[in-house]
């Protein structure tokens, strides 16, 4: 994660003097909406000024709140692969407050060290000047300093404050996200296969964060320092040019062990993020399969897992430490040597009468100023490294091409009657060997087809093809003659109705979850979705740790509070819900007992009912009365037919049929042939 959070970027514009005006707006708030330390209740200020007030100041940071939106509209796109091309994509709509923020940072540096200036005019104004006549000698100039010091700063600063507060520092990270969560989400399938779902997620957070701080620190504090070095070293000429030739030794001494250490720490804060990623990868893994550690007892193999991805990442902070204590010695060293060399040539030049007693004052002050921002500098360039680094390594993963995509005149798929049509498709998931081969199928509409094989005929790839999950790669899948490649997947797969037998749900209640299948469903519509699946009776006496129960009911991460049938009919009920024209069944009752299953197959029949349907089962039994069984082998069709015809060719699928009602899975076959004849 980025390593300045907020609260770093408080105490950084606290050494501008931004703290006073966040202490006094918060001074503000506790007095005009406190609350009684005596039962808990709010107290409303009853001066007549008070809620005004409060108005005007609530009414400051929605204003400024409002100034950017952290929820852009229009498509994402896919962002650059370079650093500052990357930052700029995610800097869309933001230019304009942070060059705001620039030149007001510029605007405090210059009108900081200008204090400094003014001081030493005032001592020396007090060491040659009479009591008597001071003030009325310098009144005009007193006062348009106190307008300054008391008017100006605060109110320059209350601008800057919440210009960095309330515009930036909230929305700017929340519009990288919301940009590149959209972006993640047009990705295929087989991207989410090989990446970690924590390692996603925590990419996505940290990325936000470092581009933030990224930007912001490049204009913020390089202006800020710039300009500030850029006056001190005009301040301390004016003086006399000899007190800037410490400043200048100082400045190259520091910029020489700048350019040592940063590249280290820049390349160090790479390797950083990545170990961090993969260390929070390994962590959720083994909270999200908690059941399958439990079930083989591995909870020891999981901690020793853990702590290898933590021995990784603790061994690049580590690396980093060691570059951060030595960039900190050096830094200190040139730093006193500064204020050192500063004060004892300063002294030198008054005893030669060059320069005057105001003079020293400024100088002096200015090199412990220095001293101590040279530490806030080194702070913070080694956190913009260590952003850029993970930024970097953000970049691999936010910036991949998507591989799957609409053509630029997609249109919506329009389906009428519901016939499927494989023309010669070959996918071979980017390998040699062959999965699907030159396969050609043509499915009528309303017709009834079961998918027939062993394990890897090509089944389930099939199903994930005509979804459109990978693009083929040779041949084309027609849906009422429009190519699948040329509609939107949106409306392909708004017209595909799908029960895959691992049913996942979301972290969300049973009455979320079923309406995802159809948002717009009626009360009743839901109500008679779940009666039809069986599913409604549980449903009911479900309950969750948060007090909901029933349809409000939470189920967990993935449904893990469910048993694997009570997924199922629930995953029947969105399908059942969804009433698309075209049906899928991949296992779709692989999850029920036998009782459960002929009740739901009843309600199945009903849904298939002017439906074209495709159907995956290694239980044959439940296919069996199907149109058409189409047997698979080797990503080829072998054979086809109805469930007597098959049997007769004594080909694959007799053998399969013989086997499970040999006693493999207790079928009884003549009822099973009863069941097919009636």
């Amino acid at each position: 994660m980025a390593r300045t959070t907020e609260t770093k970027r408080l105490g950084v514009a606290g050494r501008k003097g931004i703290t006073s005006s966040h202490q006094w707006i918060t001074l503000y708030c506790f007095r005009f909406n406190r609350k009684s330390h005596f039962g808990g209740r709010s107290h409303a200020c009853s001066l007549p000024h008070c809620r005004p007030i409060t108005a005007r100041i609530l009414f400051m940071f929605k204003l400024f709140e409002g100034f950017t939106d952290p929820f852009p509209k229009g498509e994402p796109q896919r962002p650059p692969n370079t650093l500052w091309a990357f930052c700029r994509h995610y800097t869309r709509g933001f230019e304009k407050p942070l060059i705001v923020m620039a030149l007001l940072s510029t605007a405090i540096a210059i009108i900081e060290v200008s204090l400094f200036g003014f001081m030493g005019q005032l001592v020396d104004w007090l060491s040659t000047s009479s009591p008597d006549t001071f003030l009325t000698e310098n009144q005009s100039t007193l006062i348009g300093l106190g307008l300054l010091v008391l008017v100006g700063m605060p109110l320059l600063i209350a601008f800057y404050s919440l210009l960095i507060h309330q515009s930036l520092l909230g929305n700017y990270p929340m519009s990288i996200r919301w940009l590149a969560h959209r972006y993640l989400l047009k990705q295929s399938v087989s991207f989410y296969q090989d990446e970690f779902a924590g390692r996603i997620s925590t990419k996505v957070m940290q990325t936000a964060l470092a581009v933030r701080e990224t930007v912001m620190k490049s204009l913020d504090v390089f202006v800020y320092v710039m300009v500030y070095f850029t006056a001190i070293v005009v301040i301390l000429a004016q003086a006399d040019w000899r007190l800037m030739i410490p400043m200048l030794i100082w400045l190259a001494i520091y910029v020489t062990v700048q350019m040592y250490y940063v590249p280290k720490l820049k390349k160090v804060a790479s390797e950083q993020a990545d170990a961090r990623s993969l260390m929070s990868g390994r962590i959720v893994d083994s909270y999200t399969n908690i059941m399958t550690v439990k079930l083989f007892s591995h909870s020891q193999r999981e901690t020793q897992y853990a702590e290898e991805g933590m021995q990784d990442f603790l061994g690049t902070v580590h690396r980093q430490m060691r570059l951060v204590t030595g960039f900190n010695i050096w830094v200190e060293m040139a730093n006193y040597l500064l204020v050192f060399t500063i004060a004892a040539l300063s002294i030198y030049l008054w005893i030669t009468s060059a320069i005057s007693v105001g003079a020293i004052a400024v100088a002096v002050s200015l090199s412990l100023r220095i001293n101590g921002m040279s530490k806030w500098i080194m702070w913070e360039v080694s956190a913009l490294f260590e952003n850029i680094g993970t930024v970097v390594d953000g970049m691999t993963m936010l910036g991949k091409p998507i591989t799957v995509t609409d053509k630029p005149d997609a249109k919506p798929l329009v389906v009428k009657h519901g016939g499927i049509t494989f023309d010669d498709v070959s996918f071979h998931y980017g390998e040699n060997k062959g999965v699907i081969n030159h396969l050609n199928l043509n499915i009528k509409p309303g017709e009834k087809v079961g998918l027939v094989g062993r394990s890897g005929a090509g089944k389930s790839t099939l199903v994930n093809l005509l979804l459109r999950f990978h693009d083929v790669e040779s041949g084309r899948i027609l849906i009422d003659g429009q190519p699948i490649s040329e509609v939107t997947q949106e409306s392909l797969r708004s017209k595909i109705g799908m029960v895959t037998q691992d049913t996942s749900l979301l972290h969300r209640s049973i009455r979320d979850n079923i309406l995802y299948g159809n948002p717009n469903a009626t009360e009743e519509q839901l109500l008679k979705a779940t009666a039809q699946a069986h599913a409604h009776e549980f449903i009911l006496g479900l309950t969750d740790p948060h007090g909901n129960s029933g349809y409000d009911a939470q189920v967990g991460e993935r449904g893990v509070k469910l048993s694997g049938g009570q997924r199922q009919r629930i995953a029947i009920s969105r399908v059942l819900l969804k009433d698309a024209p075209l049906l899928v069944l991949d296992e779709a009752t692989s999850a029920l007992d036998s009782e459960v299953e002929a009740a739901i197959q009843e309600s199945l029949n009903e849904l298939m009912q002017g439906k074209t349907v495709i159907a995956i089962a290694h239980r044959l039994s439940t296919i069996a009365a199907m149109d058409r069984l189409i047997v698979l082998d080797k990503g080829q069709i072998v054979e086809q037919g109805t469930h007597q015809e098959l049997i007769a060719q004594n080909g694959i699928y007799a053998h399969l049929w013989a086997h499970q009602t040999g006693g493999f899975i207790g079928c009884d076959e003549d009822e099973v042939e009863e069941a097919i004849l009636a």
